[in-house]
């Protein structure tokens, strides 16, 4: 095929990936009215700056019911008599008040509107407690299809716990249901269970009270800013047993409650979780919440992020269930659930999205996590055949970014896809050590915030002195891979990017004749001279593209 017919076949293959990414967004999902006072920042939202949550609740196993009570710390920031409260159905407020002063709740599905009879004065800091109670919503699948898991252990034992991802934290407590605000002195999280069982959350346990009725209540406090859906409750028949972590901080509490036939088994599969902190402490800087120690905590499911509280549900095996996501042996290296859910301390508790359209910051980062364990205990090609194996679940089904301001998520990609393109731009920094203080310097830089993409896109860029944003474009927002088109006569070679954004000139490392050299492709033929006739090229496989010999 000549040149000229080639360059109009690409133009169809082109346009027509185009029209599939055309259809793909008109056959987006349609949004409701529910939808956007969930996922957006609402006027009743904006007006107030959430501090603290003190948060008690009772647990009745038997009847699959909870009650309680929500006191909200917040800052005026703006004068404004009407406070959003998100709980959800069939969850429901008893009461609201402020300075003993009861007030008119008004419901509109999951949101509510506490009508404030109170001047809100700007920079003045009040206080509303709510109350509540209801049967929450049972996890279908969690930590997926989340809410409350009513488990019971192999003694017959109550062993519940929460998982809300996605579906929201309003799922069973009344809060500020979105990724925005999170309260910057912490919370308090109080749970009663019945006698026999005790209860683990979110940050250190500071009292523990026998009621007159044999149940008793475990509080604790969290010191750190915290995200809602990171907030977590697990009741059961644990025991505990502790270590003490030297790290980049200083000395490090690291807790874990297993289910009591489980012990000796955790105390064996559990040596990950310090391998874990030394190795993210070296990529990533400073585990992010000392104050509020780290934990393990067994669940009747998989495991989940819940900060300082990272549940655990792998039946003490490595992989993901017994499994190697990858194909190449690397993934049965560790524990899928240790070094995954703790990665997220860093990215979704450390640095956490304000909108969850932009999740792949949460879960590209720490699926590429799994990759930089392995490197800091096994090396550089272990970490390589582990991430590029893990291409093998990409669909690129639809972009890695979902629609803003209604709570939607982007493609299950965001995990392999995304991982792909932080290794891949590992490869274009060219520069281990520099790479790694770009991660270390975004939880430096972003520490304890919540942020949006282009903040994560113009850290990096900047850090690496190139404009990436053609590059987080055709990664990001679309669905296309990269693919390099080339052919070579004689001792020539001519090249060219194809199926990819405007503005695409992505960097590329190849080899000749065994040799690396870098050349940086555009959409336009470029042309380069190889040594000899007879010269071998190759495309290193860390970069996430395709690439054909077409070009005639």
């Amino acid at each position: 095929m000549k040149l000229p017919q080639l360059v109009l076949f690409m133009i169809l293959l082109v346009g027509s990936n185009q029209i599939a990414e055309a259809q793909l967004l008109k056959n987006q999902k349609q949004f409701t009215r529910q939808d956007s006072l969930r996922g957006s920042i609402t006027p009743e939202r904006a007006w107030w700056d959430l501090k603290y949550y003190d948060l008690d609740v009772t647990v009745k196993p038997a009847d699959k019911f909870i009650f309680g009570s929500n006191e909200i710390t917040y800052e005026v920031l703006e004068p404004y008599q009407v406070l959003q409260i998100d709980l959800q159905e069939p969850m429901k407020i008893v009461n609201a008040t402020q300075n003993n002063r009861e007030l008119e709740v008004k419901q509109e599905g999951n949101a509510h509107f506490i009508q404030l009879v109170d001047p809100q004065i700007v920079g003045v800091t009040n206080r509303v407690k709510i109350t509540f109670e209801g049967t929450p919503r049972e996890a279908k699948n969690a930590p997926w299809d989340g809410g409350f898991s009513w488990e019971k252990d192999n003694n017959g034992t109550p062993f519940i716990a929460t998982s809300n991802q996605g579906l929201g934290a309003s799922v069973w407590w009344p809060n500020k249901d979105h990724m925005y605000d999170e309260g910057e002195n912490g919370m308090t999280i109080s749970v009663n269970a019945p006698a026999g069982l005790r209860t683990v959350s979110n940050g250190r346990l500071t009292n523990t009270e026998l009621k007159t009725d044999g149940s008793s209540t475990y509080t604790w406090e969290v010191k750190n800013p915290i995200n809602n859906y990171g907030v977590n409750i697990n009741i059961g028949d644990y025991v505990n047993f502790s270590e003490v972590y030297q790290g980049e901080s200083g000395p490090l509490d690291m807790n874990y409650y297993v289910l009591r036939d489980n012990l000796e088994k955790a105390k064996k599969q559990f040596k990950d979780a310090p391998k874990m902190m030394k190795a993210f402490e070296h990529w990533f800087g400073p585990y992010p919440f000392y104050e509020d120690s780290y934990k393990l905590v067994e669940v009747p499911y998989l495991g989940m992020e819940h900060q300082s509280s990272v549940t655990y549900g792998n039946k003490y095996v490595n992989g993901y269930l017994g499994n190697d996501l990858s194909g190449t042996g690397w993934g049965l290296k560790f524990d899928f659930i240790i070094i995954h859910e703790s990665g997220h301390e860093w990215f979704a508790n450390n640095i956490t999205n304000k909108d969850i359209a932009d999740m792949w910051i949460h879960e590209s980062f720490t699926a590429y996590s799994e990759s930089l364990f392995l490197d800091y205990y096994y090396g550089k090609q272990a970490s390589s055949e582990y991430i590029i194996g893990t291409r093998r679940s990409i669909k690129n089904d639809r972009p890695l970014i979902g629609q803003y301001d209604v709570n939607h998520e982007g493609s299950g990609d965001m995990y392999y896809k995304g991982a792909n393109l932080l290794h891949t731009l590992r490869q274009i920094a060219n520069d281990d050590e520099k790479w790694r203080q770009i991660l270390r310097g975004l939880n430096s830089e972003f520490y304890h915030q919540t942020v949006t993409t282009a903040q994560i896109e113009n850290y990096i860029s900047k850090e690496m002195e190139i404009d990436l944003a053609p590059v987080f474009d055709q990664y990001l927002r679309g669905i296309r891979i990269p693919k390099l088109e080339y052919a070579i006569k004689k001792n020539k070679m001519q090249y060219r990017w194809v199926n990819v954004v405007e503005g695409f000139e992505m960097p590329l490392q190849i080899l000749i004749d065994g040799k690396s050299e870098w050349i940086t492709p555009s959409t336009k033929t470029k042309k380069l001279k190889l040594p000899s006739k007879n010269s071998e090229f190759e495309v290193i496989e860390d970069f996430y593209i395709d690439y054909k010999k077409e070009l005639n």
